[in-house]
């Protein structure tokens, strides 16, 4: 897939970095392990602020679980661009003319933005609110939007090796 890929990545892949992940015996299997473990805690978090923002847990007061929820999820995600960086790096002229990992960089670029866009301002607006509180709807929708989005992130990272 060289010919076809953009020649920045023909670069990326071809540089000395690309080249080491190759190469090394440690540091492709240490950056899929790591991809694993950020997967683990952003997936975690994530399931656990947007369950509450549904509902779930709705003895405890929103915030005491939404605000070191999101920042689980925030340290996950920069650990999974890390390492996610790297794997791409390895193969990038093929992994990105993948048609799955188009899909699945769409969909992070989504669910970034509803973090973003949608759920920042509305778990602004919960921080005051005591527990068993009927949390907003834009938070709500936030949830659901959500954990639609980074499921299939999930799923289409699965199914790169098979496209």
């Amino acid at each position: 897939m060289l010919s076809d890929a953009p020649q920045v990545l023909i670069a990326l892949e071809q540089s000395g970095l690309g080249a080491l992940i190759r190469q090394s015996p440690w540091a492709y299997p240490i950056a899929n392990v790591g991809h694993i473990v950020a997967l683990t805690l952003f997936v975690a978090s994530v399931a656990i602020m947007d369950l509450r923002l549904l509902g779930a847990f709705a003895a405890v007061p929103p915030a005491a679980v939404v605000r070191p929820a999101r920042r689980g999820a925030m340290l996950g995600l920069a650990l999974m661009a890390l390492t996610g960086f790297m794997l791409f790096t390895a193969e990038a002229s093929h992994v990105a003319m993948n048609r799955v990992f188009q899909i699945k960089a769409a969909l992070i670029g989504l669910g970034i933005l509803n973090a973003l866009l949608i759920a920042g301002p509305a778990v602004a607006r919960i921080a005051e609110l005591p527990a068993k509180a009927v949390l907003p709807a834009r938070a709500r929708l936030a949830a659901v939007i959500s954990l639609l989005t980074w499921i299939l992130v999930a799923a289409c990272g699965r199914l790169i090796a098979y496209f």
